[in-house]
């Protein structure tokens, strides 16, 4: 008994073995892909180069919004402000569900496009939902968590020095 018993946590251990070698592999493929992603960025901006994110991935998003009825819509160019995101889309949805419904369509639309998200976050609240399409972000919120963030101010430098314009003059 006491040998079957060595043989088999033997196997066991073999087992995890290679699914921690699998799990290993994977992971640096995806650390490979994301080094090669952010080189080719940087690459591209230290040169002069414009990277911007995919016209496509933006009208796509742009058409799940609208057929969702997503109100008061803007696209913001932060690429030069960050290096999070090329453009940041914020839109409002009139209650909870609302906002949930938008995110996902966009999602769908997205994944139909051949654009996978990186992640979704908020959807269980519905006030703010956020979708990461890599190059691509968007914020759907209602309003009033639209007006108390005021993220346009925050992204849009034209906005800002209007604003800083206004309460100067």
């Amino acid at each position: 008994m006491a040998v079957k018993r060595a043989k088999t946590s033997r196997a066991k251990r073999s087992k995890t073995g290679t699914k921690t070698a699998t799990k290993t592999k994977a992971r640096s493929k995806v650390r490979q892909t994301v080094a090669k992603k952010a080189a080719k960025k940087s690459a591209a901006k230290s040169s002069g180069a414009k990277v911007k994110a995919p016209a496509s991935l933006v009208k796509i998003v742009e058409r799940a919004l609208d057929e969702m009825k997503a109100v008061n819509v803007r696209v913001l160019d932060v690429q030069k402000l960050t290096d999070i995101t090329d453009t940041m889309i914020i839109a409002t949805g009139n209650s909870d569900r609302h906002v949930r419904s938008i995110a996902d369509r966009v999602v769908e639309h997205a994944k139909k496009a051949g654009f996978r998200p990186m992640g979704v976050e908020g959807e269980r609240d519905g006030e703010w939902v956020l979708v990461d399409l890599h190059d691509v972000i968007v914020h759907i919120m209602l309003p009033r968590v639209r007006e108390f963030y005021r993220l346009e101010s925050l992204w849009d430098v034209s906005a800002a020095r209007r604003e800083a314009a206004l309460a100067a003059g």
